[in-house]
């Protein structure tokens, strides 16, 4: 599953987050926190390097905990500012905003040494679409300035929003990189929402959420769909077990395998069976 996907807003989001760098002090990057590295733009690490950045693992409440520490860890390693958070939940700028101090401590002490007054911290918000950017910025700034939704991309314009005591946020849309060759990752962006559907064969992401699911909590998997399976069984066998038991089917009683598809990345992506991380902190 080879895709391409770089619409022209893209292209021109990816030349204004350029243009806007030398207006910022550190870069505010969200990523899913089920899929830390696939959901990461690699694009972006030439454009911000030189810049620090704290890491906002979003989404947690439907990520494995265990594997979120273990990614924390990670990032602390690399030198980055990381936090995990839900970010529907009210308070969130106040586990966001002491990073972003942190993080821009020596950018300030070198400003005072030269006597440039104290000024807010300009930080820039990066983040591959549905990763849930909006719904932070919303809860930050109290009040609905960014469009949220369940679909890629609707984030188009650049805006500037005053946060918490001491920031000033510099919304940017989501950028996707032109191209993955890696299939996997394809598939993790695929399931939890970052590609729009009508783009991949969503039989090949259910495949992935399967086998993944089966080979890292079966006895959720069977107790969540009240079925009887393992990882050694025939692909269609799954499919046809949880049919059978959704009742999804189609004329003549045969199963209704694109709604059967459709239920188990529904099901995944939206957290029903629980909480997993795709990518591994230590891979």
């Amino acid at each position: 599953m080879s895709i391409n996907w770089f619409p022209g807003h893209m292209a021109k989001a990816r030349r204004e987050v350029e243009e806007n760098l030398k207006k910022v002090d550190v870069v505010i990057e969200i990523l899913d926190a089920r899929i830390p590295h696939s959901s990461h733009n690699p694009m972006l690490d030439e454009i911000t390097q030189h810049k620090p950045r704290v890491v906002v693992l979003n989404k947690v409440d439907m990520a494995d905990r265990k594997e979120t520490d273990a990614w924390m860890a990670r990032f602390k390693s690399e030198g980055k500012y990381p936090v995990a958070l839900d970010g529907r939940n009210n308070h969130i700028i106040k586990k966001i905003e002491p990073l972003a101090v942190r993080a821009t401590a020596e950018i300030f002490e070198r400003m005072e040494k030269k006597g440039i007054g104290r000024r807010a911290i300009r930080a820039m918000i990066i983040g591959i679409p549905n990763v849930g950017k909006s719904t932070v910025i919303n809860n930050i700034a109290k009040k609905k300035i960014a469009k949220t939704g369940n679909t890629p991309g609707v984030t188009k314009q650049q805006q500037w929003i005053k946060a918490g005591e001491q920031m000033e946020l510099l919304d940017t849309p989501g950028i996707l990189w032109p191209k993955f060759e890696d299939e996997i990752t394809g598939r993790k962006l695929s399931l939890t929402g970052a590609i729009k559907d009508a783009v991949v064969p969503l039989d090949e992401v259910a495949i992935y959420g399967i086998e993944f699911l089966l080979a890292h909590d079966p006895e959720r998997f069977n107790q969540f769909y009240n079925i009887n399976v393992s990882p050694s069984d025939e692909i269609v066998d799954v499919f046809d077990a949880i049919g059978k038991s959704r009742g999804l089917k189609a004329g003549g009683n045969e199963i209704n395998y694109e709604a059967v598809t459709n239920r188990i990345i529904y099901d995944i992506r939206n957290g029903k069976i629980g909480g997993y991380t795709f990518d591994k902190a230590d891979a």
